[in-house]
């Protein structure tokens, strides 16, 4: 009689047990330590390729420690001495002015000096990539505007997404490119050193970029 009680009494609490531990796994609770944050720095591997853009900035903060923004015209060039030689470009203000505020303000600030061109191919080179492979840079707004991509056009990296820009990252095409035209910032033009362009190899630096 007695093994009766205690072999009962076993079942209730076995029973009991697995009733208990089945709501546990059934209902687990989530806790923010099982999140992963949304990364806010872009992929961009290439003019063409972007998986994960960043939002879009606000406004572009210019630093007040550095050197005042010069008066920009529709004469303002930018001279880019690189190790195969002098690149000198007219800027589009009043196509891209964010783009040509953004790409004045890094050049005043050094932020180019010693990046290198880590994309050399038939129609374009591309640099100023902090990281030096693609994938640096941060997102800012795309400027869209009537300017057709031809031999020497300037230009701005982005991904997948046509609304957002690298912030850094900027080309050149060697041959007209059609494809890019109102798909891709354009934001100015060679007008001296086209054959440093077409001369370029992946590695080739930017010693500097002086805006005038």
């Amino acid at each position: 009689m007695n093994n009766m009680v205690i072999f009962i009494v076993l079942v209730v609490v076995g029973i009991g047990g697995v009733v208990y531990f089945s709501n546990q796994t059934t209902n687990p609770s989530i806790t923010p330590a099982g999140l992963s944050a949304l990364s806010t720095t872009p992929v961009v591997t290439s003019a063409e390729t972007n998986t994960n853009p960043t939002p879009l900035p606000q406004a572009i903060t210019l630093n007040p420690t550095v050197a005042a923004m010069p008066e920009i015209s529709a004469t303002t060039t930018a001279l880019v001495k690189t190790t195969k030689g002098d690149i000198t470009l007219t800027l589009y203000y009043k196509e891209a002015p964010n783009t040509v505020k953004n790409f004045i303000h890094k050049a005043q600030t050094g932020f180019y000096n010693n990046l290198s061109f880590h994309r050399v191919e038939d129609w374009v080179v591309q640099g100023g990539d902090p990281k030096g492979n693609g994938t640096g840079g941060d997102g800012m707004p795309t400027e869209l505007n009537e300017k057709p991509f031809v031999v020497g056009s300037l230009g701005i990296a982005r991904g997948g997404d046509i609304k957002v820009s690298n912030d850094a990252q900027f080309f050149i095409t060697k041959q007209e490119a059609s494809w890019l035209d109102k798909q891709y910032t354009n934001f100015g033009m060679v007008t001296a050193g086209m054959d440093v362009v077409t001369n370029m190899v992946i590695g080739d630096k930017i010693l500097s970029i002086t805006i005038k």
